[in-house]
């Protein structure tokens, strides 16, 4: 009854290739999307790989006291590794704020304590608040940025501010954000989707995650050249459009969001990092004295909190005449009688304070 839907074993034949596509996105995606600063980026891939490599140890032994301790011992299977995937990709978003700015060895204190407070928000949410949050929305995205952008706030120096060449970009950024973006076109359908209840039911996040990556990309092609001066539109901006897409539909892609609402909510994320990078960003390093190096409050945590809001509203929409025998399998609790759906909603909407509130004291405490 404590372990939640995302984590409960499935047969190994249909878990294994969603552990595959989820580990190359943490390894490959997220390690090529966080090396795009021209000075850090041969280093910053080196960083991610060691994060990633002692994140999932340390995750598999703190998911498993939670969730699969069971006479003494810690029962392993392929959805225990992807529960450890996700949280590693949480730890990567986090590090995307902080790179070019702590070593190593300063990465693996940070991975140490992130993975911890990671495992006990999704415990909160998942286990005790019973929410639905698949894909990771806001365990993921949004506590993956703002405990970040918490540590990077309490590690402020002000003469970093005036170090202008860790925003440095060039021809080895733009490579990086190919293979990073390519990688993230082809693996997020499957991360979206990887801790969907199957039972042969309709991959609704996939299609949901694949609409809003689309319109999330017109929607910066449309945009970046009105707020730029350069016509050409750069690979690092569908990156990032593309990430924005992704972690909008993180809540509510399981749900019966329609291909419609998808696209409009993937071309409303889409919107957020240009506009973020040309008025939010300036105002974090000036005002608030917060250095975001990769940008992840306009490319996960902006968009993890819209996400998180459109997860509401379709939670409180939802209705057993809509989704059929779908509704036990997404709202388990509101098709058994436990709550109605006014009440998961509240629930849903609450668990981003929760989120936001161990976030920044995780990251006070880590910086």
């Amino acid at each position: 009854a404590t372990c939640p839907r995302r984590l409960q074993t499935h047969p190994p034949a249909s878990a294994l290739p969603g552990f595959r596509h989820v580990h190359l996105q943490a390894l490959l995606g997220f390690g090529l999307l966080v090396a795009f600063l021209g000075r850090y980026g041969p280093g910053s891939v080196a960083i991610s790989i060691l994060v990633v490599a002692f994140a999932i140890q340390w995750a598999i032994l703190i998911q498993g006291f939670l969730y699969f301790l069971l006479n003494g011992k810690i029962y392993m299977g392929a959805q225990s590794m992807v529960g450890a995937d996700f949280c590693t990709a949480a730890i990567l978003i986090s590090t995307g704020a902080l790179l070019g700015r702590v070593n190593a060895v300063q990465m693996l204190l940070l991975t140490l304590l992130g993975v911890t407070l990671f495992s006990i928000n999704e415990y909160v949410l998942l286990s005790l608040m019973g929410i639905s949050d698949s894909g990771g929305c806001l365990t993921v995205h949004t506590f993956g940025a703002y405990f970040g952008l918490m540590v990077s706030r309490i590690l402020h120096q002000p003469h970093m501010d005036k170090r202008k060449e860790q925003q440095d970009t060039g021809h080895q950024p733009d490579v990086f954000a190919v293979l990073g973006t390519i990688y993230l076109w082809i693996f997020w359908p499957s991360f979206a989707s990887a801790t969907t209840v199957r039972n042969d039911a309709e991959p609704w996040a996939v299609l949901n995650t694949y609409f809003s990556l689309a319109a999330s990309t017109l929607a910066a092609s449309v945009l970046s050249p009105v707020l730029y001066k350069e016509s050409t539109l750069r690979m690092v901006q569908i990156q990032d459009a593309a990430l924005a897409g992704a972690a909008v539909m993180g809540m509510a892609g399981e749900m019966l969001v329609t291909p419609f609402g998808a696209l409009i909510a993937g071309f409303l994320a889409g919107l957020i990092p240009p506009l973020g990078f040309r008025f939010l960003t300036p105002v974090l390093r000036s005002r608030l004295k917060t250095q975001d190096t990769c940008g992840v409050h306009n490319v996960h945590g902006l968009p993890g909190i819209l996400g998180a809001l459109l997860g509401t509203l379709l939670t409180a929409l939802a209705t057993a005449d809509a989704y059929g025998g779908r509704l036990e399998l997404v709202f388990p609790l509101v098709a058994q009688g436990s709550r109605t759906a006014t009440d998961q909603a509240l629930c849903q909407l609450c668990a981003l304070p929760v989120t936001l509130l161990l976030a920044s004291l995780g990251g006070c405490l880590t910086g």
